[in-house]
């Protein structure tokens, strides 16, 4: 009799939930205000500049249209700082893959001092930029720096690496190897920690005695999915260079190390050009936003998939033939 009583005199569903909106838009409404204060309304901002001739400084200003991305596209400076930042990528991005893949192989079979490699090798992730950049900037030197010493112990002349326009890039490009190395090796580790132990049983058993075997037959296909979103993240972070380039070359010599982030950096602050500033801003916006749905597009098809293994597994282990 209770039960029906509490049934008759429950408010509605739909009244509990008006209820309950003025809760939500208490704890919600200042996390909504400092979203949009912070982030919609500067991007509001930028887009707008960007179809505009306004110039840092002043007071007033026009609507151009699209003159400014018009002007962007024949501009040979903007199209070389692109092609800086695309070369930039495709070395980094392939190369501290590779380097975070080993190093967390490497780590993941030692069983003893794990999480202090671990830590070592994410190190250069926590450290500021600014600070590493310095410390690389006296490393490169060209006559006192330590690489080229070493370099002179085994009887090789080591070249100006930040000096020349031939090598400058790469050598920002093996700084960024060495900052994005630790960041995939943590990414990799998640993965090689969720393999299932019998899967490596299993090759064992069909003939996979070699670790070289029991890589390409359980570890490679299990960290595919993983691997897609490591290569995607480290572009996006390959697009955002700009610390290492302002602190070390200031985009030289000879605009061999101008990337995209510090044209539209030079646009606004050294010539002023806040219209055209914004505009790169927006290229730029762009192009790391495709980049982000492809993320979350691989995310969730590292997730699917995980999920499907899972499943299968279950099946397996459930199934009237499989060993308990």
């Amino acid at each position: 009799m209770s039960d029906v009583i509490r049934t008759l005199t429950a408010p509605p569903a739909a009244l509990r939930g008006a209820r309950r909106w003025p809760v939500v838009a208490l704890y919600a409404g200042p996390a909504i205000v400092l979203g949009l204060v912070t982030l919609i309304l500067p991007l509001a901002v930028v887009i707008g500049l960007a179809f505009t001739d306004y110039r840092l400084g002043a007071s007033t200003l026009s609507l151009v249209g699209l003159r400014n991305f018009a002007e962007l596209a024949g501009d040979p400076v903007m199209r070389h700082s692109l092609a800086n930042t695309l070369i930039y990528t495709a070395l980094v991005v392939p190369a501290s893959t590779l380097t975070g893949l080993g190093l967390a192989l490497l780590i993941d079979a030692r069983t003893s001092l794990r999480g202090l490699y671990r830590t070592i090798h994410f190190l250069p992730v926590m450290a500021a930029t600014i600070a590493i950049a310095v410390v690389w900037e006296f490393m490169l030197h060209p006559s006192f720096g330590l690489v080229n010493l070493l370099l002179a112990k085994v009887g090789i002349a080591g070249p100006r690496w930040l000096d020349d326009p031939s090598t400058a890039l790469l050598s920002l490009a093996m700084i960024g190897v060495w900052q994005m190395a630790g960041f995939n090796m943590v990414l990799f580790l998640t993965g090689l920690t969720a393999i299932p132990a019998q899967y490596y049983e299993a090759a064992a058993v069909d003939g996979a005695a070699r670790a070289w075997d029991r890589f390409w037959l359980v570890t490679w296909p299990m960290l595919r999915p993983i691997t897609g979103f490591v290569i995607v993240i480290s572009m996006i972070r390959s697009f955002q260079l700009f610390e290492t380039v302002y602190v070390i070359t200031g985009g030289g010599p000879q605009k061999s190390t101008e990337v995209l982030l510090y044209t539209m950096f030079s646009e606004a602050f050294e010539f002023f050009r806040t219209g055209r500033a914004a505009a790169i801003a927006v290229v730029f916006l762009l192009l790391v936003g495709v980049l982000t749905l492809v993320k979350f597009r691989v995310a969730l098809l590292g997730s699917s998939e995980g999920a499907s293994h899972g499943s299968s597994e279950g099946a397996a282990r459930r199934s009237p033939g499989h060993p308990s």
